[in-house]
C-alpha cells in the first residue's frame, strides 16, 4: 500500500513539475529600436542559448526538461517575420523564427522579471554588426534530434549540431534475423532536365529542391541503414520518362518507391505538406495536383499520351495490388506524421490520386509534396540546407520505422 502511494505521489509531482509552454506572441519594442517575442511559460528555463546562424534566422534552445505545447497558440506572420516553428529536443524545444528578408536585427534571449516567461529580443542593427554576429556561424540541424530518441544537449563546444554523427543511431536496425530482407528504397527525384516542374517564389524551380532532397534522403540511408540499397531515378539534372522511373524501380526489385515534389498555387498563403498514395482522388485538389504531375508526360516523345489514368485502371490496379496499397497507406501515414509531428511542418494529410509516376512502380510507392515553394516562407525554407536536411532526414525516419515494422512483421510470419 505505501509503494503504491508512493508511486502516485511521484506521477502527481512529475505532472505538477513538467513545464508547458503556452503562447507565443510578439509585439514592437516600447522604446521603437526592434521587435519582442515572448513565450509564455508555466516554468521559468532551466537555461537557454540563441544561435544567429543567418540575417533571416534566430534560433533559440531552451531546456526545462518534457516542454509541453499542447494546445499552444501559433502567432500568424507579422511584419517583421514570416513563420515560428517549435521542434522538440531532449529536455527541451527548439525554437526556429523566420525573418522577413529585409529586416536586420541581432537576437537576444532573457527571462521576463515578472513571470516565468522567455522573451527574445530582436534590436536593429546595421549590416556590417549582422555579418559579424552571423560569421562562422552554423544552423542548428534539430533533424539530429530527429534521427535519434537518445539525449544529446547543443553546448558551447559544439553549439551546432549535425546529422554526421553515427552514434545517434542504434543498431537494432542492422540486426534482422531470420525476417524476410527489405534492402532496396528507390528514391525518385520528380521533375528534371527540360521539365522545371513547378516554378515558385524568385523562379525556384521545382526539379532542384526534389532533387536536393532526394540526395539528402538516399546519404541518410546509406549512412546509417548500411544493409539497404538506395537507387535514385535520378541523381543530376536530367529528364526521366514517368513510366521509366517505374520500369528503374522494377528492375531494382525495389521494396519502396518513394517520389519526391514540391506544390505550388497561384494565392502565396498556400502552404502545408501532403503525401499521396496511388487510388481514385477524392477531393478537387487532389486531382488539380495529380494533373499537375501527370503533365509532364505530354513531355516525352509522341506527346498524345493521356494525363490521367482512367477509373477502370486504377480500380484493377486495387484488385490486383491491394497488398501494395495497404502497405503504400501506411507508409504515407508514417512520412505525414514525421512531417507534421517531428519535423513541425503544416500538414495537409495523406491522399489518394492517380498519379502515373506511382502506377507503374510495382511495389508500395508514395509521392510527396514537400511544401508550396510558391509561398516566400516555404520556398525559402525548402531552398535551404537547413529546410531539406529536416525534411529528408522527416522522410528517412519513416522509412526507418516502416522497414523495422515490415521485418518484425516478416519474422511473425515465419515462425508462426
Amino acid at each position: 500500500m505505501f509503494a503504491l502511494t508512493l508511486l502516485l505521489f511521484l506521477v502527481t509531482l512529475t505532472s505538477y513539475a513538467q513545464s508547458s509552454l503556452t503562447r507565443i506572441s510578439s509585439s514592437e519594442r516600447s522604446d521603437g529600436k526592434g521587435y519582442v517575442v515572448r513565450l509564455s511559460m508555466s516554468s521559468k528555463a532551466d537555461s537557454f542559448k540563441v544561435y544567429q546562424p543567418t540575417q533571416d534566422l534566430i534560433q533559440l534552445a531552451v531546456y526545462n526538461g518534457d516542454i509541453d505545447t499542447t494546445g499552444i497558440e501559433y502567432p500568424e506572420p507579422k511584419d517583421f517575420y514570416d513563420e515560428i516553428s517549435l521542434h522538440k529536443i531532449p529536455q527541451g524545444l527548439g525554437v526556429d523564427v523566420y525573418l522577413n528578408k529585409d529586416i536586420a536585427v541581432a537576437a537576444d534571449a532573457y527571462p521576463d522579471k515578472n513571470s516565468s516567461d522567455l522573451l527574445l529580443g530582436l534590436t536593429y542593427a546595421s549590416e556590417k554588426e549582422i555579418e559579424k554576429i552571423t560569421k562562422d556561424v552554423e544552423p542548428v540541424i534539430w533533424s539530429k534530434f530527429l534521427l535519434s530518441d537518445s539525449a544529446i544537449v547543443a553546448n558551447n563546444s559544439n553549439p551546432s549540431p549535425t546529422v554526421s554523427d553515427d552514434s545517434v543511431l542504434d543498431d537494432t536496425y542492422y540486426k534482422a534475423k531470420n525476417k524476410l530482407k527489405f534492402d532496396v528504397v528507390v528514391i525518385d527525384a520528380g521533375h528534371g532536365g527540360k521539365d522545371p516542374g513547378s516554378i515558385g517564389y524568385h523562379g525556384t524551380e521545382e526539379k532542384d529542391v526534389a532533387l536536393a532532397v532526394a540526395l539528402k534522403l538516399g546519404h541518410y540511408i546509406n549512412k546509417y541503414l548500411p544493409n539497404v540499397k538506395v537507387v535514385y531515378t535520378r541523381k543530376d539534372d536530367k529528364f526521366v520518362p514517368l513510366k521509366e522511373r517505374g520500369s528503374i524501380a522494377n528492375r531494382a526489385e525495389g521494396d519502396l518507391f518513394v517520389s519526391i515534389h514540391c506544390n505550388s498555387y497561384k494565392k502565396k498563403r498556400a502552404r502545408g505538406t501532403e503525401v499521396y498514395f496511388l487510388g481514385l482522388h477524392r477531393s478537387q485538389a487532389a486531382f488539380n495536383v495529380m494533373k499537375k504531375e501527370n503533365s509532364v508526360i505530354k513531355l516525352e516523345e509522341g506527346n498524345d499520351k493521356k494525363t490521367e489514368l482512367t477509373e477502370n485502371q486504377l480500380l484493377i490496379y486495387e484488385l490486383a495490388n491491394s497488398g501494395y496499397m495497404a502497405s503504400s497507406e501506411k507508409l504515407a501515414g508514417m512520412v505525414s506524421h514525421q512531417f507534421r509531428d517531428r519535423a513541425k511542418r503544416i500538414s495537409r494529410g495523406v491522399k489518394q490520386a492517380g498519379f502515373i509516376v506511382l502506377y507503374h512502380a510495382s511495389m508500395p510507392a508514395i509521392l510527396t509534396e514537400l511544401g508550396f515553394i510558391t509561398n516566400p516562407s516555404e520556398q525559402r525554407f525548402l531552398t535551404s540546407d537547413y529546410g531539406q536536411s529536416i525534411m529528408a532526414s522527416a522522410i528517412f525516419r519513416a522509412v526507418r520505422n516502416y522497414k523495422e515494422q515490415f521485418e518484425k512483421s516478416q519474422h511473425f510470419t515465419t515462425t508462426n
